[in-house]
This record gives C-alpha cells, structure tokens and sequence, in this order.
C-alpha cells in the first residue's frame, strides 16, 4: 500500500528517513519501504507516526483529509 501522505508529512515537519527510523527503532531502508509502498506499515508503526505528527491515523492512511 503506497501512503503518498508519509513523506509529506515528514518533509512537511523537515525530517528526514533516518530520523523517522531512528524514532521508530529501525533502520533507514526499512522505513524508505513503508514510504514508497514496498512494504506494508505494520499498526505499531502507524499509530507511532500519527502521534509524532500529531494527525490521525485515517488522515495518514489517506481516509480524511482533515488532520
């Protein structure tokens, strides 16, 4: 599942891959994955993320488009 919303958040927050893994306890290629659709994000992964962006996870999942 390709989530178009992962790098715009996180360039939108000016980090970059490696913080984003960093914060998540894993390594840059593997988060470079989830943002370009090669893997699937597991739940942890997304509820962490909506929490260090402070959205909802709908919102990243790209069902609202409200924050």
């Amino acid at each position: 599942m390709i989530l178009p919303r992962l790098k715009e958040l996180r360039e939108e927050h000016g980090l970059n891959q490696q913080r984003i893994a960093e914060l998540l306890h894993i390594k840059q290629n593997t988060y470079s994955q989830y943002e370009n659709g090669v893997r699937d994000l597991p739940l942890e992964y997304l509820i962490e993320l909506s929490k260090i962006y402070s959205v909802s996870t709908d919102y990243i999942l790209g069902l609202r488009n409200d924050l």
